[in-house]
């Protein structure tokens, strides 16, 4: 993440062939790992999908809804295998969840994957990329399922689950008339701000009256007056599942931006409706609701993250095991404190006991020691017991080994408290590991709540939801079930359960095939690779080890199986090399700075690798023991090698010093006298200084007493890549050391500037107001208007505006708030505007035409927050005086580019969750209906031989110089006869339905003028790629693939590029465009393109043998290298070094697609001829033209960067801003067949 926190050449302290980083190890893809102890499966996290994660576990975890959904077969949605035919109606939402609540309920899997569910609601791959509102899916989704299941016998399974209604009442207090209006909801929606409690929210909302009198008077019908009345609401009928979802998110209309309310909000886990209801004389347990669910957000209103509570109403899950496994764990510890588990024998008792069936495998026996306390066997008991299994043998009375010696269990007539022999002590031990979860084993009717977070499920207790009740991880949508609402007991624990047959039957074999999985993947993840050092290859200087030949023959690579002992490592390592004369020592070594040391001898041959604690990618050194080449080495982390940067004055070859600090690496043990260094620099008496900054490119250097020179390195703190300074106590005057710099310090501002932008004239242009966190923003403003000697009726008439910092005005801010409110910071500027500030019930926008929008340059509007996008469309254009009807809506994202549009022209600005300080844009152009594409599309000419096509080009181009729609594109880059992909044209757009295939989308392009006369045969001779950056993107292969696999997106643009003859690429197929280059010349050829098959490897060789066919040439004789047009580079191609181990003798291949080449569809190839040009260099005179364009723009950028941060820094900024441009708030939608 930070890279090395030192970088330093080490060249002249080693040349070693082996300072290599760990590989990473080459696996084949793992099955999903399973189950945790919780026995409940999570959902995988697609990017930025939680919030459907929390919401589909919520459903999952509600069985009503899961078996409701469960009762609807294939006769009735239709199955996955008639998806793709015609004229069948198959309803895949349905479908699809209901694939995903088996997985959930029976898949051996730790967490299920909703890639097919999404999928099916039509979201590209930015869209489960993008985060959304939870709150907003739940009606979006429910929605899309009453949609799909129209025409079945579940078409009313929302409506009779989550469906209410409420009554609101006007009663005239004259003649006593009521008037009525029934209100239907899925969920409630209630305040969080200025509420302390769920139930204060609806005793506001259901209880208290709102009265109309005074200058708020009600008009009554039948009075046909004006008249006090009095308002009220009332829940009248309930759902069995009651959905809240609580008004966290609310707007600053001084900060122009929304705000989380963290503040406390309390609910309860049992809640009683009834003094909110219209009628009260049902049974008492009609109106008892119980808290099942909590899906809780914790973030910002800008981004975070979901995770939901729930409580197990099935008890599908195991909530009791981890509070089992936990309480050993805690009172362990206290007994090591109070140093009653020095005893192994009792330890491993405990430990056992606590197992199932008191079972468990030597090697997770040493693992739960470790685990429990703190310390590993061979560390702490090795020396006195000896080896865990021979410890184990010695005590079979109580220990019963398998035959393989391989697991370990208690014998049965083995317990803690029954043995005579045991003292008071041990039966202490035992009683405090397990008197608390035998407890709890008795306490079957506890509630049992999971925090369930995407993939992880945790068992809670249920008093830790009231953790969620405040702060910025905080309760956001709560679901209560009715109390009355009873479960079969064969439900209970039975996750198979109301299954229907074909999903049992497909779960079974699943679970079967990811059995099968894991077997040979664990087979497979249970071998080492271990690197073999060879003591005889190698010599000590500078400190340190270091290979006399090169890395081949001095490290060796072996594939071990790490449960096999060390006593089989030895063998095997002996037997591999047959050269060895004498004892063998292995010993575990590490790669320093300074070059390989030796740290811990391996010991006990009878100890597998894992007990040995050898980890993989382990470097082992094999020696004698003693010495290497002659010198005896030192082991251990004391004497560790240091490579420390020893700064000193230069000293000439007369012996006189200069002025001169040089800079050198040394190397010295660890466990070495600090005074060493002047031994080893030859200064008979000096002062030795140690950096002693904490911060990175600070300097503080401290000089080391005289009394602690003999103190060691390591004591003094210093480790590798320490800078120590030496001065010589003979040239006192000459000192290294600058001085410091003191830092100083910006006193506290306590005033506003405040700019009279009222377009009226006076003696000032800007006055400062002094102020405090708590002064109120209406006396800011009045006190303004007095010192800038302004009329008073401007009091009634203006309004105060933040200025940001690159002058723009930002939102009024209401008198009514103070500084702190506002969180406007001392220092800010604001602006003395005319016109008042909007109410609460107003929005305040900012719009502009097209979407190259200059800062300053949009225009304002004041428009009520329920007009509907149509009107507000109609009075943007009227203020801004456009004519016609051919426009639309789009809202600005957080690039400041145009989003996506504005679909809903008749829902309200309300609804759309458009807020005071959104920039819209006017868009020329009607939106394609909903289903349908508008696509922009390109012709695209790649730079070739002169031929057919080139001269329909320069048709094309003439054609389109007449429009006036017209654009064109070239890539980026120096013109000229250089490796480049061509240029694009726009011709036109294409309004298509996304069920329609590429095929389709090739014929109707064909119909736009320019194509007409372009003489392209067919759809055929066209071939389809998105346009990214202006350039060439992704390449389309499939004519016959419906455009909405593709998932192209809403914004996406398309390039045809015309073919000489009809192309059909398959899956593994890539196209590259290959340049031969010119002898002697530094040029290249026009390109062509070559279609490579990678069905067997994207591998250097594979590419080089189908360049030389290609070319008619040996592949010996010919180099390759790929272009890199934005670096102007080329970098060669060549089969990459391959490692051959000792053991396999097995080639590890390389990728193409991978760093550093990065190959895909379209990229350049040169291709040099060796036969008639032997010069090394790929580049052109173009590409060197290039190189020096970007060096000399290279300054220019960086000041503008340094520009930017020193403005972005100003103490005097405005308003405050958020660090970051906010994300886009793109609309959530769920695309559904029709089944009407």
């Amino acid at each position: 993440m930070f890279g090395d926190l030192f970088e330093e050449d080490y060249s002249s302290v080693s040349n070693n062939q082996y300072g290599k980083g760990k590989k990473l190890k080459t696996k084949t893809l793992e099955p999903p790992a399973p189950r945790e102890f919780t026995n409940l499966s999570g959902i995988r996290n697609q990017g930025g999908t939680c919030y459907l994660n929390s919401l589909l576990q919520t459903l999952h975890f509600t069985p009503e809804f899961r078996e409701a959904l469960f009762s609807l077969g294939p006769e009735e949605l239709g199955s996955f295998e008639d998806k793709d035919k015609p004229d069948a109606k198959v309803r895949i939402i349905p479908l699809q969840l209901q694939r995903l609540f088996a997985q959930l309920l029976l898949l051996d899997q730790e967490a299920a994957s909703t890639a097919d569910l999404t999928d099916s609601f039509g979201w590209t791959s930015n869209e489960e990329m993008r985060q959304h509102d939870v709150q907003e899916l739940n009606r979006i989704l429910f929605s899309a399922l009453e949609t799909s299941l129209v025409g079945t016998s579940g078409h009313d399974l929302i409506n009779r689950l989550y469906h209410g209604t409420i009554i609101n009442q006007i009663v005239c207090k004259e003649c006593k008339n009521i008037s009525e209006k029934q209100e239907d909801f899925l969920d409630l929606t209630v305040a969080v701000k200025n509420v302390s409690s769920l139930e204060d929210a609806l005793w506001n909302m259901y209880v208290e009256e709102e009265v109309f009198d005074y200058d708020n008077l009600y008009h009554c019908g039948t009075c046909d007056r004006l008249v006090k009345a009095a308002k009220s609401a009332k829940l009248r009928k309930l759902p069995p599942f009651l959905t809240v979802s609580l008004l966290r998110f609310n707007f600053d209309f001084v900060k122009c931006e929304r705000y989380k309310e963290t503040s406390c909000y309390t609910f309860p886990l049992r809640i009683n409706l009834k003094p909110f209801c219209e009628q009260s004389e049902l049974d008492d347990l009609e109106y008892i609701y119980d808290l099942f669910s909590v899906i809780i957000h914790k973030g910002g209103c800008y981004g975070g993250h979901y995770h939901v509570y729930i409580k197990d109403v099935d008890h599908l899950g195991n909530w009791q095991f981890q509070e089992e496994k936990s309480k050993p764990d805690v009172n362990l510890k206290d007994l090591q404190d109070g140093g009653e588990v020095d005893d192994p024998l009792m330890i491993l008792k405990a430990i056992l006991l606590q197992e199932e069936n008191n079972l468990i495998t030597v090697d997770q026996l040493g693992q739960r020691l470790l685990k429990k306390t703190g310390v590993s066997w061979n560390k702490k008991y090795r020396k006195q017991h000896g080896p865990l299994r021979k410890f184990l043998q010695l005590h079979s009375q109580i220990f019963l080994l398998s035959s393989d010696e391989s697991t370990v269990s208690l014998l049965k007539n083995c317990s803690l408290q029954a043995e005579s022999g045991f003292q008071r002590n041990d039966q202490q031990i035992f009683k405090t590991l397990t008197s608390e979860s035998l407890g709890l084993s008795n306490n079957t009717s506890c509630p049992h709540w999971f925090d369930i977070n995407d993939s992880k499920v945790q068992p809670i207790k249920e008093k830790d939801i009231e953790q969620q009740f405040q702060g910025k991880e905080s309760a956001y949508m709560l679901f209560y079930r009715k109390s009355r609402l009873q479960r079969p007991p064969e439900a209970q624990a039975n996750p198979r359960y109301g299954v229907p047959c074909h999903l049992l039957n497909e779960m079974d074999a699943a679970n079967i095939e990811l059995k099968t999985k894991r077997a040979e993947c664990d087979s497979a993840n249970n071998n080492f690779e271990l690197h073999l050092h060879l003591g005889p290859q190698y010599r000590f200087f500078n400190g340190a080890l270091h290979p006399v030949a090169s890395q081949t023959e001095s490290v060796w690579e072996l594939t071990f199986d790490k449960r096999k002992t060390l006593g089989d490592l030895r063998q095997s390592i002996f037997q591999l090399l047959e050269f060895w004369e004498g004892d063998m020592v292995l010993s575990i070594a590490k790669l320093v700075p300074a070059g390989l040391h030796i740290y811990q001898t391996l010991e006990g041959d009878e100890l597998t690798l894992c007990e040995t604690e050898i980890a993989d990618e382990e470097d082992i050194f094999v020696w004698n023991g003693v010495e290497v080449g002659g010198v005896q080495i030192q082991t251990g982390i004391d004497c560790e090698p240091l490579l420390l940067n020893v700064l000193h004055l230069d000293t000439s070859s007369e012996g006189e010093k200069c002025q001169q600090v040089i800079e050198s690496p040394h190397v010295f043990p660890s466990n070495a006298e600090v005074g060493t260094v002047l031994t080893a620099l030859t200064i008979p008496a000096g002062v030795v200084f140690i950096n002693s900054a904490e911060c990175a490119g600070e300097e503080s250097w401290t000089a080391i007493p005289k009394e602690d020179m003999k103190k060691t390195f390591r004591e003094q703190g210093l480790r590798n890549g320490s800078s120590v300074l030496i001065q010589d106590s003979n040239n006192d005057n000459n000192s290294l050391l600058t001085k410091q710099g003191k830092w100083t310090s910006i006193n506290e501002i306590n005033w506003l500037q405040v700019k009279n932008l009222c377009q009226l004239e006076s003696e000032e242009k800007q006055v400062k107001v002094s102020a405090t966190g708590n002064t109120v923003v209406f006396d800011i403003r009045i006190t303004a208007i007095k010192e800038l000697k302004l009329m008073k009726e401007l009091a009634e008439n203006s309004c105060l505006r933040p200025i940001d910092r690159n002058g723009k005005l930002l939102c009024p801010v209401p008198d009514c708030y103070t500084l702190k409110e506002a969180e406007l910071k001392m220092g800010s500027s604001l602006g003395l505007c005319l016109g008042k500030a909007p109410t609460s019930s107003q929005l305040f926008l900012f719009f502009a035409m097209g979407s190259d929008v200059q800062p300053g340059t949009e225009m304002e509007i004041t428009v009520e927050e329920t007009v509907s996008v149509r009107d507000c469309l109609k009075i943007m254009l009227e203020k801004s005086g456009l004519p016609g009807d051919t426009w639309h809506l789009r809202k600005m994202d957080w690039c400041y580019e145009a989003g996506e549009p504005l679909y809903e022209e008749d829902a309200t600005l309300k609804e759309l969750m458009i807020s005071s300080g959104d920039t819209l844009l006017l868009m020329e152009g009607k939106l394609p209906p909903l289903g349908f594409l508008m696509v922009p599309i390109w012709w695209y000419q790649p730079r070739g031989p002169s031929g057919h096509w080139e001269s329909h080009r320069d048709q094309t181009s003439s054609t389109l110089s007449h429009g006036s729609v017209c654009r064109a594109a070239s890539t980026q880059g120096v013109p000229g006869n250089v490796p480049a992909e061509g240029s694009v044209l726009y011709v036109g757009d294409v309004e298509i339905s996304e069920d329609a295939v590429l095929a389709d989308l090739k014929s109707q392009a064909m119909t736009l003028p320019p194509f007409l006369e372009s003489g392209v045969p067919s759809p055929a001779f066209l071939r389809a790629w998105t346009v990214e950056s202006k350039r060439p993107g992704r390449l389309l292969r499939s004519n016959r693939q419906p455009l909405k696999e593709y998932k192209l997106g809403r914004r996406t643009e398309i390039c045809l590029e015309p073919l000489q003859k009809e192309e059909n690429l398959g899956p593994q197929d890539m196209l590259l465009r290959t340049q031969m280059r010119i002898p002697g010349e530094r040029a290249y050829a026009p390109a062509v393109d070559l279609v490579w098959d990678a069905a067997r490897g994207c591998t250097a060789g594979s590419l080089r043998q189908r360049v030389a066919h290609f070319y008619s040439l040996p592949v010996e004789k010919i180099e390759i290298a790929k272009y890199f047009p934005e670096k102007f580079e080329w970098l060669p191609i060549s089969s990459w070094n391959q490692q051959i181990t000792k053991r396999k003798k097995k080639k590890k291949q390389d990728n193409l697609q991978t760093a550093p080449y990065y190959l895909k569809d379209g990229d350049t190839i040169g291709v040099k001829n060796l036969l008639v040009d032997d010069d090394d260099d790929f580049s052109t005179i173009r590409d060197d033209t290039g190189k020096e364009k970007q060096q000399q723009l290279a300054p220019g950028k960086k000041k503008s960067q340094e520009a930017l941060h020193v403005q972005s820094s100003d103490i005097f900024s405005s308003a405050e801003t958020p660090g970051r441009p906010q994300g886009q708030e793109a609309s959530l939608s769920i695309h559904v067949g029709s089944f009407r």
